[in-house]
């Protein structure tokens, strides 16, 4: 039976209310019967399997008198308390489910294949939700309570958590906890629609010939997991820095080094940001540097990286369209507190930023590479962004499945030449622009 169908089952409520004064009562039995330094010696498989066969031995020789459904749900729902996240356990051990959203005690939504639906699931009650959200943040040192209401948090298992509670949070206590992702190849996600053939060949071609790439998009559009799939793109041998504020990356050539950013502790003291790493790997003698997300004055380190010898590099913003990615890079650098005209802002994102690779999350909730665009104007021109790769969308049909197709145009000339010397070929489809009537349809006005 799968997980989802278990946590569904018509033959009792699936939220498992029937049974919820029950499980403080075998949880504590089961504790007191289990040697807890001989369990944490176990691996989890082997410690929730033992847990399982001590707790069904305390039910049959209590009671209470159970059908074998409810009894295996009793046990599941008191070792979840035991062991983990409670009711959420489930939710957590289906592959399927890339995000976990609680709205208070009675309302759970889940994120699967990019669509957010409620499920069945519920806590027994306020006071059960932020035991769970305590165990959360007690695993990464932190507290929540009224003096500190929020938090934002990685776990040791890779999840990203936020949490806000009341007097913030309206609704009562909310938890967001998004998984982490599992790390797809460029194949991979030409076969699920991301990106075409010859945008693969293209991107791979610049990758290697140590163009700088941007990937923007708005939340949830992949970003992290098309960087991710960029970096497979890296040439082995070659020093790379990851700098994210929660580490999700998962590279697998074998000179990486991996830096995270680390919040305040409860005393308000130790925190290390990531311009402070992006600043620090600059001294680590890196080949690459990928930042997971620019969100603040270290954008501006990034583009001096990028436009003083540290080609290649990778960083992904948030931002709805090409343009307004360098926008946004434009206004982020200018948060640094060394002041910089904007004109000499532009003028360095000019210098620094060869590619961006603008995402966009479809209504059906397919993610896709909406246009690839290449930054074609130098020094204190104002920005010029040459198209090279667009998907066009047809109207959605009574499926409601976004379909369409790519479309490729020619590449600059000058960026055609900088391939050439790294030994690298412009694709087929898209040419190369040989005189200024073959243009871009962006460079011709035609949006």
């Amino acid at each position: 039976m799968s997980l989802r169908a278990r946590i569904v089952a018509p033959e009792a409520p699936a939220d498992g209310r029937e049974s919820s004064h029950l499980v403080p009562v075998y949880r504590a039995k089961l504790l007191e019967e289990i040697d807890l330094a001989e369990m944490s010696a176990l691996a989890a498989a082997e410690r929730r399997t033992r847990l399982e066969r001590v707790l069904g031995h305390i039910i049959s020789r209590e009671g209470p008198v159970l059908s074998t459904a409810e009894r295996d749900r009793l046990i599941r729902r008191v070792v979840d308390e035991a062991l983990g996240l409670g009711v959420l356990e489930p939710l957590l051990e289906d592959p399927s489910v890339t995000e976990i959203m609680v709205n208070g005690p009675d309302q759970v939504f889940v994120e699967r294949a990019g669509r957010v639906e409620l499920v069945p699931v519920r806590f027994a009650s306020n006071e059960q939700l932020m035991q769970t959200i305590e165990r959360i943040v007690s695993t990464v040192n932190r507290r929540v309570d009224e003096s500190n209401p929020m938090v934002d948090a990685r776990l040791p298992s890779g999840e990203r958590v936020n949490v806000i509670i009341p007097p913030l949070a309206l609704n009562g206590a909310t938890l967001t906890i998004r998984r982490f992702p599992r790390a797809y190849t460029l194949r991979e996600l030409i076969g699920m629609g991301t990106l075409d053939e010859q945008t693969l060949m293209l991107l791979a071609a610049l990758v290697r010939a140590k163009f700088n790439v941007v990937v923007s998009g708005p939340t949830g559009s992949g970003k992290t997991t098309l960087l991710n799939a960029l970096s497979g793109l890296i040439p082995e041998g070659e020093r790379i820095i990851t700098v994210e504020d929660a580490a999700e990356l998962q590279l697998q050539q074998t000179h990486v080094i991996r830096l995270e950013s680390r919040p305040p502790n409860v005393e308000g003291k130790g925190r290390i940001t990531i311009r402070d790493l992006v600043r620090n790997s600059l001294r680590m003698r890196p080949d690459r540097i990928i930042v997971g997300e620019v969100r603040g004055g270290e954008t501006l380190d990034m583009l001096q990286a990028m436009s003083t010898g540290h080609d290649g590099s990778l960083a992904t913003v948030h931002a709805n369209s090409a343009e307004d990615a360098l926008m946004r890079l434009q206004t982020l650098a200018s948060m640094s507190e060394v002041k910089i005209p904007y004109e000499a802002l532009r003028d360095q994102i000019n210098s620094a930023v060869d590619c961006l690779v603008q995402l966009t999350r479809n209504a059906d909730g397919s993610r896709r590479v909406a246009e690839v665009a290449l930054l074609d104007s130098h020094g204190r021109e104002d920005y010029r962004l040459a198209t090279v790769c667009r998907f066009d969308a047809r109207p959605m049909g009574a499926d409601r499945v976004v379909r369409g197709h790519f479309t490729h145009f020619p590449v600059p000339e000058r960026v055609a030449e900088r391939l050439r010397l790294a030994d690298e070929a412009v694709p087929p489809a898209f040419g190369v622009a040989a005189s200024p009537t073959e243009r871009s349809p962006r460079e011709a006005g035609q949006r």
